[in-house]
């Protein structure tokens, strides 16, 4: 199968990192390489990117795709949480800019054997990101108990069914093992009423909560944008697009409290913590994709992008 991806608010992301040539780059998430692609083509001819990502096929895919600009970057594979390990890896110089594009990429998603999409009833549970990690989503479904069920569906999925569905899940699997992505869109749909099918496919949060779940997305994530932001050169730019309103919810106050000078008690007469503003927020309210975009990629319905400068 081709590694197809189109590339969310390409050119607000672009001009967002203000690209100069002869710059060095950081893309969190490679995916289908578009992103990565366009910073390589508008840093010519000598501009630097490096790359991670969990799945192996994305950096295969990378290496094909980005050929024609070979000598000008370097692949890792592994989470973009292990930042630190990767700039000293890359030469230890700092960048110019990153990009993260959080988030499934569309090519795991029509993948049906990567197990990713509630749309494919016969594909084995799995969503692994990187098809060597330990869990799947397999492992979560038929291995943990009622309570923790519960919990990840109604926190990661944000699904007011969760209860029910954890419960139906716990019973169904004491006569068989729930194997495949049909059989679990088959007792979710049972747990959900008619009226609140309205909005979307009614197996969506669960899909989103076991993802999540499973490929640990949320965890790290605040300390690993962090680590970006302090490998970045003075004025020095970040973008990150979120997917759903957890992973925003984490972004938006990560840069919040990078924004933020002396958190001292008020009463003070001098600031004791040392505390100072690293970065500068440049969209104060997120961007969203054009309505003609939205219509031509339903992937980027969802998506927010922010843009933070380094002082």
């Amino acid at each position: 199968m081709d590694f197809h991806h189109i590339p969310v608010m390409l050119e607000e992301c672009m001009t967002g990192l203000a690209l100069k040539k002869g710059g060095r780059y950081f893309d969190g998430t490679l995916g289908g390489a578009g992103h990565s692609y366009e910073i390589l083509l508008r840093t010519s001819p000598d501009g630097e990117l490096v790359a991670t990502d969990l799945d192996e096929e994305a950096i295969e895919n990378g290496e094909k795709r980005l050929k024609e600009f070979e000598g000008r970057f370097k692949f890792f594979n592994t989470n973009f949480k292990n930042f630190n390990e990767v700039l000293s890896l890359s030469g230890g110089e700092k960048f110019d800019g990153a990009l993260l594009d959080l988030g499934v990429s569309s090519y795991q998603l029509d993948n049906r054997e990567r197990g990713f999409s509630y749309m494919a009833s016969e594909t084995r549970l799995d969503m692994r990101m990187n098809s060597k990690a330990p869990l799947s989503a397999w492992d979560v479904v038929n291995k943990y108990d009622k309570a923790k069920l519960s919990y990840i569906l109604s926190v990661y999925g944000e699904e007011k069914f969760a209860e029910k569905i954890a419960s139906v899940i716990v019973e169904r699997r004491k006569v068989n093992p729930i194997n495949t992505t049909g059989e679990l869109v088959e007792i979710i749909d049972k747990c959900i009423p008619y009226k609140f099918k309205q909005n979307g496919h009614p197996a969506k949060k669960t899909f989103q909560a076991l993802r999540i779940c499973v490929n640990e997305e949320l965890d790290g994530l605040s300390e690993g944008i962090k680590d970006i932001i302090r490998g970045l050169k003075p004025s020095g730019r970040l973008a990150v697009i979120t997917f759903h309103s957890l992973e925003d919810r984490i972004v938006k106050q990560t840069f919040k409290d990078l924004e933020t000078d002396c958190v001292c008690d008020k009463r003070l007469p001098i600031c004791v913590c040392g505390k100072k503003r690293e970065i500068n927020i440049l969209t104060k309210k997120p961007i969203e994709a054009s309505e003609k975009e939205k219509e031509e990629n339903p992937r980027s319905k969802s998506a927010k992008l922010r843009i933070i400068e380094k002082i």
